[in-house]
């Protein structure tokens, strides 16, 4: 702010020099014809080394180098013209132009130049040295201004640009320990759940496998436990007939595992009767043993179809295969 009001100084400053001494040159301009004397003192009386801008420089030196062919004074040196004729030659003003070098091509014809208008013309070489020394530094202070100023805003564009990316990188950290936290919250329940699940299916089945490996391990003994082993069979038989209790059984899976066994009918709908049994039989963690009797086979027989469920499933390449595997 404090550089926008020291630069908004400086030009209204420099805007106000130069409107006077633009004013000055134009009473000049209107006096030149009729009292030449006059003028060539009036511009003389000017301070060059104060001039504001190039433009205001080439237009009195101009004026300066006509005042004095009319007042048939010889310059010199041709300092002052050049300065006309360089500026009006490299902004294209070819009629300030012609008068410059019209002007030039007179001075070398006014002879020999006095001590007084030496030591003038001199003094005005100085002070348009002087003028080249102080736009020159007033050039560097605001190019350097202008550095500043750049990098001034690069400086507060790269503060805000920080803060609004701490900002964003806070809320994504929040939201992130917010997900975590939810994930951790959800997981945590699920796990709850399943366990529950799992301790349920466990308990409701385990009466089953317990009779089956009763019956397995005491069938061919002696006779006194014949009565024991007649009994268990009866058992077990009742629960092979049972289908209200395999549509309990099935439904525990389906409730614990997902739907897996509605997945799995879906799925392959190809597959046997006696192959859905054994992946139910499979999902409800029963041993090869118990399952040997609820289907009425031997145990090779349980692992043989075992295997060949397990390949069928395998070549499917159904969706779910991952999860049907994951029984055996």
């Amino acid at each position: 702010m404090l550089l926008y009001i020291f630069l908004l100084l400086v030009v209204a400053g420099c805007s106000y020099s130069s409107t006077a001494v633009t004013k000055e040159l134009d009473c000049v301009q209107e006096i030149m014809c009729s009292d030449p004397r006059t003028a060539f003192e009036r511009l003389n009386a000017l301070e060059v080394a104060e001039f504001e801008d190039s433009a205001t420089m080439a237009r009195w030196a101009l004026m300066y180098s006509e005042a004095m062919v009319a007042n048939n004074l010889a310059a010199p040196a041709d300092t002052i013209v050049d300065i006309a004729v360089d500026y009006y030659g490299s902004h294209s003003d070819y009629e300030r132009l012609r008068r410059a070098k019209q002007v030039k091509s007179m001075l070398q014809l006014c002879g020999d130049a006095d001590a007084l208008v030496c030591a003038l013309y001199a003094q005005k070489e100085k002070e348009y040295m002087l003028y080249r020394e102080r736009t020159e530094r007033l050039r560097y202070i605001f190019a350097g201004a202008m550095l500043l100023f750049c990098a001034i805003c690069i400086i507060v564009w790269q503060r805000n640009r920080l803060r609004i990316r701490n900002i964003q990188n806070e809320a994504l950290v929040a939201e992130a320990s917010s997900l975590r936290e939810g994930l951790s919250r959800h997981m945590s329940e699920c796990s709850v759940m399943e366990s529950k699940l799992l301790s349920m299916l466990s308990r409701r089945f385990n009466v089953i496998d317990d009779l089956c490996e009763t019956y397995y391990a005491t069938q061919g003994t002696k006779a006194e436990r014949k009565s024991i082993v007649d009994r268990v069979r009866s058992q077990i038989d009742a629960l092979k007939a049972d289908e209200g209790l395999f549509s309990e059984m099935e439904s525990a899976v389906n409730e614990c595992l997902g739907d897996m066994l509605a997945l799995f009918a879906e799925e392959l709908p190809n597959l046997k009767r006696d192959d859905y049994r054994m992946m139910v039989y499979l999902a409800c963690n029963l041993s090869n043993r118990t399952i040997a009797l609820l289907i009425g086979e031997s145990v090779d027989v349980v692992y043989k179809r075992k295997s060949r469920l397990k390949a069928r499933i395998s070549a499917s390449g159904c969706p779910h295969s991952a999860l049907f595997l994951s029984v055996f």
